[in-house]
């Protein structure tokens, strides 16, 4: 564990913790390993709900044998129960260990039961305002974190959970115009309007949370988006942030979950590499111009046109979304298959996945380090030299 640092910690229900958050990615790309790892450092770590089965072979087999909409709810559902399991055992009961779940995924409730009867500590979600978490977590000592992109949204969250008897434990602001994967807007030219400066949230706050008579520190406030060198740490967590939070430098760790190929596809892209899109959720999306991405959006256009309000059995049986392009014939959104295009990408397809990724460099560069090393990084500065036989290595 990491404890020379001069940052206060952040206290979630009254747990200590480093003041780094590591955020949910899927398709698998934070399970079990990574997540787990991260608490065991002190820090908050996420699992990432949707479609665990690609990391349980027997899951996979028995969805092949049986490729139906029940038996892959289930498979995924078994495959969350699985890696909070994991997660606790490698974690040491240090930390916390969060699940990811979005709010447009159509199985939504059902994750965050598993998530509440598997022991996970927190439940943080996204892709949708969570207006309804605290119903879903009814009976259950569970945190909660919403992630939200300003303080307009804050303020209708804590509006309504307040009426619930609830506060949020915590609320991540996503900043749409450096996050990676899916981003808070309803289209992207929103992406960089000034009400997702975090330091006007920050400010604006102050004012949300006195106009319902609550103190700004019943709240911890975790800033995301652009977050990748102790600079910024600091900067952010001086000016009143409670925590921060990271998901592209955690992604390609030794101990993220998913393939080598992820990684260097991630770390070695520049920033004229990485492309924001309309994705099938409807959700503008920022990711890393592999040679599907690139196809697809060459003809996009055409797509759209012949097949834009046309329905589709979804591909994969899984059902995913609540509301999918592709499936639902809605043609202002994407129009290919998420699921499919994440599984590719998390097994290092590279000519065929998709791959989420953040605009801003990397902590190591292309350099792939270990969990400590990033955290180390950054809430000290330091940087250790690579441990040879540790497998630390550089991508280039």
């Amino acid at each position: 564990m990491l404890n020379s640092h001069s940052f206060p910690p952040l206290v979630i229900r009254g747990r200590s913790l480093l003041p780094i958050v590591q955020g949910g990615m899927g398709v698998g790309v934070s399970a079990h390993r990574l997540a787990g790892s991260v608490a065991r450092e002190g820090a908050l770590g996420t699992i990432a709900s949707i479609d665990l089965r690609h990391h349980h072979h027997d899951l996979v087999e028995r969805c092949r044998q049986s490729p139906d909409t029940a038996t892959l709810e289930q498979a995924n559902l078994t495959a969350l129960a699985r890696e909070i399991h994991l997660a606790r055992m490698l974690s040491e009961g240090r930390g916390m260990l969060a699940v990811n779940v979005m709010k447009a995924v159509s199985a939504q409730a059902d994750y965050v039961r598993v998530a509440c009867e598997s022991g996970a500590d927190a439940i943080v979600m996204g892709a949708g305002l969570p207006l309804d978490l605290p119903d879903m977590t009814q009976g259950h000592d569970i945190a909660l974190i919403p992630i939200l992109s300003d303080s307009r949204g804050v303020a209708l969250v804590l509006k309504k959970w307040l009426k619930k008897g609830r506060l949020p434990d915590a609320v991540v602001i996503e900043h749409p115009a450096h996050a990676g994967g899916h981003l808070g807007v309803g289209n992207l030219a929103d992406m960089h309007d000034r009400r997702f400066d975090f330091l006007r949230i920050l400010e604006e706050l102050e004012t949300v949370f006195a106009s319902l008579s609550l103190n700004r520190q019943d709240v911890p406030v975790i800033l995301a988006g652009g977050i990748n060198s102790h600079d910024a740490v600091r900067e952010l967590l001086s000016a009143g942030a409670n925590g921060v939070q990271l998901g592209t430098p955690f992604a390609v760790t030794e101990e993220g979950d998913a393939h080598p190929n992820f990684k260097r596809v991630l770390a070695e892209a520049t920033p004229e590499d990485i492309v924001e899109f309309v994705s099938v959720t409807g959700l503008p999306a920022r990711a890393v111009k592999t040679p599907w991405l690139m196809r697809y959006l060459r003809h996009e256009t055409k797509i759209r046109a012949k097949l834009g309000v046309l329905k589709h059995a979804c591909p994969t049986a899984l059902e995913c979304l609540s509301a999918c392009g592709w499936r639902d014939g809605i043609e202002k959104f994407g129009h290919f298959c998420i699921d499919t295009r994440l599984a590719a990408a998390l097994r290092g397809d590279v000519a065929n996945g998709l791959f989420f990724r953040g605009r801003e460099a990397l902590p190591f560069g292309a350099a792939i380090r270990s969990v400590h090393d990033l955290l180390e990084l950054l809430l000290t500065g330091a940087t250790r030299p690579a441990v040879a036989g540790r497998w630390a290595y550089s991508l280039g």
